[in-house]
């Protein structure tokens, strides 16, 4: 008998032992535990792990390995936009359509990067709507928080799961949906954070994602 198997056959037994020892009205909630107890040691007789108690604290560096390992789901926080009006760095339009933060990014592969802080996803509709080509190197594009803080794209993540071309011409009326990744604390995803866009003209346009 393994050890975790002799623990629950000894609660098992103390449980019986005290209910021997309760008044008579006391039965049915006595009954319906020793039936829970018996049925853990049957399922762990069986192979099954034991059950954690409900406040075990999970080791975060175990879920990040196993987020990496891609052996969990990484849940996906999305966040309302303030706006989604259009925002212009020269002739080119962009429209933010969503704010997503994770832990992992995987990519059409099997390549995933884990993070203790947050890869933060923005999603934007761009579009060229001058009469001429104009150049946008959004690669230089970084957020900033309320406190003046700044993230640059998190290079890594971008290649992996995010737009790749990201310094380009764009054609007249030429559209593309684009995605940028960034790491961040949490405590950055608050009222205040913002897109930084660099425009041909040296100034930043800003779109406010908080």
């Amino acid at each position: 008998m393994s050890p975790n198997t002799r623990g629950l056959a000894a609660l098992l037994c103390a449980a019986a032992l005290l209910g021997g020892c309760k008044k008579e009205e006391s039965a049915p909630v006595e009954d319906r535990t020793l039936d829970k107890l018996r049925q853990e040691v049957d399922r762990v007789n069986q192979g099954g792990a034991p059950a954690a108690p409900p406040d075990a604290n999970a080791d975060p560096n175990a879920r990040l390995a196993g987020l990496a390992a891609g052996h969990e789901a990484d849940p996906v926080k999305t966040y309302a936009l303030p706006s989604k009006e259009n925002v212009k760095a020269g002739t080119l339009a962009l429209q933010p359509t969503g704010l997503e933060s994770l832990h992992s990014v995987r990519g059409s592969g099997k390549v995933a990067l884990t993070t203790h802080e947050l890869f933060l996803r923005v999603k934007l509709e761009a579009q060229n709507v001058g009469q001429t080509p104009v150049h946008v190197a959004l690669s230089t594009a970084r957020l900033v928080d309320m406190g003046g803080k700044e993230y640059p794209i998190a290079s890594d993540a971008q290649t992996v799961g995010g737009t790749r071309k990201l310094d380009r011409t764009w054609e007249q009326e030429q559209r593309e949906s684009m995605a940028l990744l960034f790491e961040v604390p949490p405590a950055a995803i608050a009222p205040g954070l913002s897109l930084l866009v660099p425009t041909p003209s040296g100034e930043d346009a800003r779109i406010p994602l908080q």
